[in-house]
């Protein structure tokens, strides 16, 4: 395994993160379990959850999962760096019209006290917004991450499915009150959605966030059954986008048989070929998708490569404004 510092933190991650969504919704607390087993033997370190996760009718879920197998020991809990998330709604009435999406304050404080709770830990270190909200102010937001910080309740706080410019923003914030700031972004990032490329991925370099590509394979579109269709699967529940990208698929999977790969290795090691990506995120169903994906580590794309999948898979051109202004 690789390990690289998490954004300007002195946090060191592996460069593979373990989604953990489908734990609890499409895959068992046993399997679960197996694979969690299994990263760290493989040396991933990071995990990744939300407080929502756990399936329709079941928020909350898999962070009990994730607390049930670091309750067994072992030093568990010990070789993680763990990240949660808060901003979606938990599907319950208790905080009443606080308890829907968004973001406060008073929400991060008890959020954060019903995570800590169903993962059996005191503290997580990453705790990231899942969402901007721009209702809410930087005061409010980093006076409440501050305490929890103080509180020893966090280590770092991260963005998701923030734009450049709120990440420019709350960084702004953050130096003015001498805090730290954002350390990561976790951003949809793939062959297939290459528009961070003009904002996000050169705001996070400047300004020290380490980005995380969520969807690193389009939805299954980038995997290696995502023509086959098969009944089932994410890709074959994604036949209208499949048929749309038909072309550009059918050449994704020749070149990629061309380098001796499946196809979901060499889109994730796309990735890992951007200097600003600390790590995809990816979300094995079964051990063996987790095994598969540890491929991604060994393989190096070179220049020709590179330049070949920017012909399939053609991003903005760059960062802006140059990618579309003298």
């Amino acid at each position: 395994m690789e390990y690289t510092y998490l954004g300007k933190s002195g946090l060191k991650v592996s460069r593979i993160c373990l989604g953990t969504m489908n734990f609890g919704n499409q895959t068992d607390e046993k399997d679960s379990f197996r694979i969690m087993d299994a990263a760290l033997d493989a040396g991933i370190n990071f995990f990744d959850t939300a407080n929502v996760y756990g399936g329709k009718d079941n928020a909350g879920l898999t962070e009990e999962i994730i607390g049930r197998w670091f309750k067994q020991g072992g030093g568990r809990r010990e070789k993680v760096v763990l990240a949660t998330k808060v901003y979606g709604g938990m599907g319950n009435d208790v905080d009443g019209p606080n308890g829907e999406r968004g973001l406060s304050a008073y929400k991060i404080r008890r959020h954060l006290e019903g995570s800590l709770q169903r993962l059996q830990t005191d503290h997580v270190e990453l705790y990231q917004m899942h969402h901007v909200d721009r209702n809410a102010s930087w005061d409010e937001l980093w006076g409440a991450f501050e305490v929890a910080v103080n509180q020893g309740k966090i280590d770092y706080v991260g963005s998701s499915n923030f734009a450049g410019w709120d990440i420019a923003v709350a960084q702004k914030e953050a130096e003015k009150r001498g805090f730290l700031g954002l350390i990561s972004e976790q951003h949809k990032y793939s062959l297939l959605t290459r528009e961070p490329e003009l904002e996000v991925l050169p705001a996070s370099e400047a300004l020290g966030l380490g980005v995380i590509p969520w969807s690193p394979l389009a939805g299954g579109l980038l995997g290696r059954n995502a023509l086959k269709k098969i009944e089932g699967s994410r890709s074959g529940g994604n036949a209208e986008l499949v048929d749309k990208h038909k072309e550009q698929l059918e050449q994704f999977k020749t070149f990629s048989e061309e380098l001796g790969e499946q196809q979901d290795t060499v889109a994730l090691a796309w990735l890992l070929s951007n200097p600003a990506v600390t790590a995809p995120i990816i979300g094995p169903r079964t051990l063996e998708q987790l095994q598969d994906a540890l491929r991604i580590i060994e393989l190096k794309l070179g220049e020709a490569e590179l330049k070949r999948l920017d012909e399939i898979f053609p991003g903005p051109g760059g960062s802006a404004p140059n990618a579309y202004a003298w």
